[in-house]
């Protein structure tokens, strides 16, 4: 229901406020800040002012029941019902039915209160009893006033709103007046509320149209598809950010149909393609009837559990979505999509005033920033930013060929794009206070907007530069709590919606526009000039809800931008995956609904036994019912209710056989954990759910299938259900299955069943072995009984079967029994010998994946033990390597990302078991690596050796310093960097010229920490430590040490902390202009043609509060660079970061109320 709100109680006299509540047996609850008084009938003294009479409606209505702004009135009405006979009335009473605005509407009445018996409680309620039209709502608003009728001026009344439909039919005041304060004397001449148990109550009705179908809207059980025909995203913890701008770019069409165009025909892990998992979004935003998870695209950033629970800078996410779309379009018909509709350019100019001589360089941009702070309309702000700066006195401009010149220099625009994005600078850095704060200031933009006056005189004006607003983001709260959500119009002409997470709601331009310039709230008209903000639940003046980013279509494309996408825009290939996936969806929705219906049953085959190597009949876990191997039973989903006789016919039609030709057997688990065979299912007409339950066996149902023989006229027969089950019989037959333990292969399989006469000795079972196996009649053999796991027993031969308490289902193991030369050989090829040794490898085998960890995709899997010790382990390994065992190194597998973890170090003690078991750590915390997965690496030299070894990572670099090949070398632990050159020259076989001019420099925090000399100690370096290496530049090896220096340059985008990319060294030249340096730069770095162009070049202090002094062509670097600290920045957008820096965070509380992290941008620059 609608949030409740404290509404006016107006008494004789001066006004009180109260509480009110809909009907229920809750009090409403007000929040403690809100300054609320209980409801009270005052008594009007000689010098009050005369109150106006209830019985005056019209006077009434002027005075207390004012229209409510921006609200059209569709119809009102006034009812006054005359209560009387109050004592005697029921303890719920209905007024008579009134009509307004064509509905039906009555006074409900608790004379004598509504789950409060202090007081006396009145709703309005809609008179259609309990069948209202279908989808029939209504908004009122209402007034309900108690009025004596012999002094109508005696009264009380509260007013309130409320949207009306099925599911609320009523609305109102449980605490409408004090049941004390209705006979008590109000005035002088002693009259009381309720005189002679009468009094009257009107019923003030006006109904509002409701501009958006959602005016007071509850939202319990909206549907945003079916009222707006659009759908929202669902919020993943703190991801509201990105579902506005993902909404915002989904309605601008053109680009919908750009992302349309990037081919991913053959992709199938939307992991790996942000482009793919966009399409995927968009189209189920196009077509899903419910609201869109983006769990797909955020994957596909790379983002973890801690990046969803974060807020980020909207603009800069913008930025890399886009560098990822323009990668993916390259080679595409949408290759220029992007560029031509969302980039626009800028040029940045310095022109003399006195003389005719300017200096400028064009900037693309995809979004512009604009300062806030200051500025009070979207004008003000273009204004601010192409403000003039006069260069006069001692900040004259050096102009080639003119010497010092006064000059103007600023920015100005050469072309707007067909999308406007405009980032308004709502949050900013307080140096006073120390901290981000949130500009509150307001500031106006208009719903349609010229650009032309900001564009350069030189700039193409042949289309006008009029925007229409498209899209207002919108942030809710302040910088320690608040949400984001956009209002967007979708079509040319149509209505702003509100797309809020996962709802969609129409919105009016009010709400879209007005509502979120800032500034301070308007007066209510209660007078009340404060709000409550909704996530701090403080009261607030200012509005805590502005637009942070506005979306403007130049009209002249308007028609392109916002094209509608039909099917023939949405590859074939995407809605063909995706109506598929639905389908299964849909299929395991109706699965699960209809589970109770089902059981699985589980079945295996002899052939499937013979295939077994391991304990029981089959393997029985989940996990090897669903592999794909020839001994793995089949599951099969039944219905509960489906017969034996039906059960075994659809079992036979997939084997491919005759019904009669098969018996199923039921297997049952035993006290020893153990699952074997018990009875024949000879019962047809029973359910297959009656049946387990007659064995007492368990879901899912095992059964084990017999194939039949074929007695002397053909036919097949199974021994008969009443001889197997008699058991006072010493010669009934009993069931058997047989293993073989194969010594030569290693191998413990099936080899089929046998029924054998309980009276029967052991011995008696070597013939039917022998014959069974067609080995010569004189075979030595072993026989064990396999009991349960690590329980192997030898047969006694002294002893009969039923002796040996063999039963229905046991399992008898055989072997061949080998003489002294033949054990001697198998031992020394490492093989088991004995069954129940081998039982007990079976027992602790495991299979590991093992991935080379210089290449992952070789990887191979193995089956081990884990009783194996490490040198067992490195030689199973070599062995199927074809390598050597002690050049083998491993390393174990984070569980969390699947990468190596620490090496294992050799221990002839260590189990494979205790190489994998977790380690408790410090504070007890288990380490989290794999028990599955090893990856390995074949080294040039012993394991041994290679402990005295120090592993170094040189970054050689090549073409530049775009280019660079990570080689990994060792040298002595206690060596120097002199040992480092050899070894590299060997590794990345480089010639000796190469050699001559390699250098080497330290790297820390993206910038050459120093330049290192042969005498430096390796052990020194750790593994944070990032070491380049380089061939000197020809221009260096070629510099005039007397005029020429050098500086040290590094990356970062937009703040110099923000480093990324290769730091090196280059080569100042004395009396240089910087126009000709930007070349030599290019030829230096490798960036070239609209790279070099998005590249702003810096001067940077090491101070921390310094800021980068950016360079123009005429600039001379070397008399920039004053202080031997100062080093050389390249200020450009960093394509591969990931903009969730792990710096510079802070803890913050949001909305909901729980601690997350949110990256603020603290730059203190």
């Amino acid at each position: 229901m609608n949030p409740l709100i404290p509404s006016d109680i107006n008494m004789p006299g001066p006004d009180p406020v109260s509480v009110f509540d809909e009907k229920s047996d809750d009090v409403a609850m007000i929040h403690p800040d809100d300054d609320v008084v209980e409801p009270s009938v005052e008594r009007i003294d000689e010098d009050s002012p005369q109150p106006t009479r209830a019985d005056d409606f019209e006077a009434m209505k002027r005075e207390y029941f004012k229209e409510l702004p921006d609200l059209e009135t569709v119809a009102e009405t006034t009812d006054t019902w005359p209560i009387r006979d109050w004592n005697r009335l029921p303890k719920r009473e209905h007024g008579p039915t009134f009509d307004c605005g064509g509905d039906p509407w009555r006074v409900l009445f608790f004379p004598f209160g509504n789950s409060q018996p202090e007081y006396v409680s009145f709703y309005l309620e809609h008179g259609y009893g309990d069948k209202p039209p279908e989808n029939w709502y209504a908004c009122v608003q209402f007034m309900l006033v108690l009025w004596n009728p012999n002094d109508p001026t005696v009264q009380s009344r509260h007013h309130a709103q409320h949207r009306f439909n099925a599911d609320e039919s009523d609305w109102g005041f449980t605490k409408f007046c004090e049941l004390r304060n209705l006979v008590q004397a109000h005035n002088k001449e002693g009259r009381p509320l309720v005189e002679d148990e009468a009094a009257n109550m009107t019923a003030y009705v006006r109904v509002v149209k409701d501009p958006t179908g959602v005016l007071w809207h509850n939202f319990v059980n909206y549907d945003s598809k079916k009222e707006t025909g659009m759908v929202g995203l669902r919020n993943q913890g703190a991801t509201c950010y990105l579902n506005s701008l993902l909404q915002s770019l989904y309605f601008t069409d053109a680009f919908r149909k750009a992302i349309y165009q990037i081919p991913t025909e053959n992709e199938h892990d939307v992991r790996e393609n942000s482009a793919w998992a966009l399409q995927r979004l968009y189209y189920m935003l196009q077509t899903s009837n419910d609201a869109v998870s983006t769990n797909e695209l955020t994957t596909s950033f790379g983002w973890e559990s801690r990046q969803i629970f974060e807020q980020q800078d909207v603009q800069e996410l913008s930025r890399i979505l886009m560098d990822k779309m323009e990668e993916r379009m390259k080679g595409t018909p949408a290759e220029k999509a992007l560029p031509n509709m969302l980039v626009g350019q800028m040029k940045t100019y310095i022109a003399c005033i006195n003389v005719d001589y300017e200096s400028s360089r064009p900037e693309d941009f995809w979004d512009i920033q604009l300062n806030v702070r200051g500025n009070k309309t979207l004008d003000d702000s273009f204004k601010d930013y192409i403000q003039v700066e006069t260069m006069d006195g001692d900040n004259k401009y050096f102009a080639e060929g003119h010497g010092l010149q006064d000059a103007k220099k600023g920015v100005i625009f050469e072309k707007f794009p067909e999308v406007l994005h405009l980032q308004l600078k709502r949050f900013e850095y307080n140096f006073q206070a120390d901290a981000m704060t949130k500009v509150y200031d307001q500031y106006d933009f208009p719903e349609v907007w010229d650009a032309s006056p900001y564009l350069s005189e030189t700039a193409d004006k042949s289309e006008p530069y009029i925007y229409h607003l498209h899209g207002v983001l919108v942030h809710s709260g302040d910088l320690n709590a608040g949400h984001y959500y956009a209002f967007l119009k979708p079509t040319r002409n149509g209505d702003f919606y509100r797309f809020d997470d996962d709802r969609v709601t129409r919105a009016t331009k009010k709400e879209a526009m007005d509502e979120n310039f800032g500034g301070d709230f308007a007066a209510q008209p209660n007078g009340v000039t404060a709000q409550r903000n909704p996530y701090t639940r403080t009261l607030s003046r200012q509005r805590f809800m502005s637009a942070y980013m506005l979306v403007y279509i130049r009209e002249s494309r308007m028609d392109h931008v916002l094209q509608p996408i039909g099917d023939a825009d949405v590859p074939k290939h995407l809605g063909e995956k995706i109506e598929a996936e639905r389908a299964e969806a849909e299929r395991r929705r109706k699965d699960k609904e209809e589970a109770h219906l089902y059981m699985q049953v589980v079945v295996g085959t002899e052939s499937s036994f013979k295939e077994h190597q391991g304990f029981d009949i089959y393997p029985t876990t989940a996990a090897a019912v669903r592999a794909e191997h020839p001994s793995a039973p089949k599951p099969y989903r039944v219905l509960k209710s489906m017969s034996v006789k039906d059960l075994n016919a659809m079992i036979a039609r997939d084997l491919n056989v005759e019904p009669e030709t098969i018996r199923c057997w039921g297997m049952v688990g035993r006290q020893n954990a153990t699952t074997r065979p018990d009875s024949p299912l000879v019962w047809d007409d029973l359910s297959v759910e009656e049946a387990m339950h007659k064995l007492q066996a368990k879901v899912p149902f095992k059964l084990w299938v017999e194939p039949a023989v074929t007695d002397e006229e053909g036919k097949p027969s199974f021994p008969s259900y009443t001889t197997l089950m008699d058991n006072r019989t010493s010669t009934a037959p009993i069931l058997l299955f047989l293993k073989h333990f194969d010594i030569e292969n290693q191998t413990l399989k099936g080899a089929g069943h046998l029924y054998v006469d309980k009276s029967r000795r052991v011995p008696e079972l070597a013939p039917m072995i022998i014959d069974r196996m067609a080995w010569p009649t004189d075979t030595k053999m072993k026989l064990y009984e396999e009991i349960k796991q690590r329980m192997i027993e030898p047969l006694n031969s002294k002893n009969t079967l039923a002796a040996s308490e063999l039963q229905h289902g046991d399992i008898v193991c055989f072997q061949k029994v080998l003489d002294e030369e033949q054990t001697v050989a198998a031992e020394k090829a490492q093989k088991y010998t004995d069954a129940k040794n081998f039982y007990d490898y079976l027992h602790h085998r495991c299979t590991i994946t093992l991935t080379n960890k210089l290449n992952t995709e070789e990887d191979f899997r193995l089956e081990l033990s884990k009783i194996f010790t490490y040198d067992q382990v490195a030689a199973k390994v070599g062995a199927h390597l074809a390598v050597d065992p002690t050049h083998l190194r491993f390393s174990t597998v984070n569980s969390s990302n699947n990468k190596p973890r620490g090496y294992v170090k050799p221990n002839a003690n260590q189990s494979l078991y205790q190489i994998f078991t977790p380690q408790y750590g410090t504070y007890g915390a288990v380490s989290s690596q794999r028990s599955d997965w090893l990856y390995y690496e074949v080294l040039d030299i012993p394991l041994s050796e290679l402990e005295t070894k120090k592993l170094m990572k040189i970054n050689l670099l090549s073409e530049g310093i775009t280019k660079e090949d990570i080689v990994e070398i060792l040298v002595p632990k206690n060596g120097t960097v002199s040992d480092v050159y050899p070894a590299l020259q060997k590794k990345a076989n480089l010639s000796d010229d190469y050699m001559e001019n390699l250098r080497l420099y330290e790297v820390h925090s993206g910038r050459i920490y120093k330049e290192l000399s042969s005498d430096v100690p390796v052990q020194t370096f750790n593994e944070w430590v990032t070491i380049y290496g380089e061939q000197l530049p020809q221009e260096e090896q070629d510099a005039d040490l007397a005029s020429d220096r050098a500086v040290y340059a590094f990356n970062y985008d937009k703040e110099p902390t923000k480093y990324f990319g290769i730091p090196f060294k280059f080569l100042v030249k004395r009396d240089e202009k910087f126009s000709d340096t930007r070349e030599r730069l290019s030829k230096r770095t490798g960036f070239k043609g609209k790279q070099l162009e998005k590249i702003k070049f810096a001067v940077v202090s090491r101070g921390v509060m310094s800021r980068p002094q950016y360079l123009q062509d005429d600039d001379i670097l070397d008399d920039m660079l004053k202080y031997n600290e100062d080093q050389l920045g390249l200020d450009h957008v960093n394509k591969q970061k990931n903009i969730w820096s792990k710096s510079d965070v802070m803890m913050i509380r949001v909305g909901s109320g729980k601690l997350l992290w949110k990256s603020i941008m603290m730059a203190l620059l």
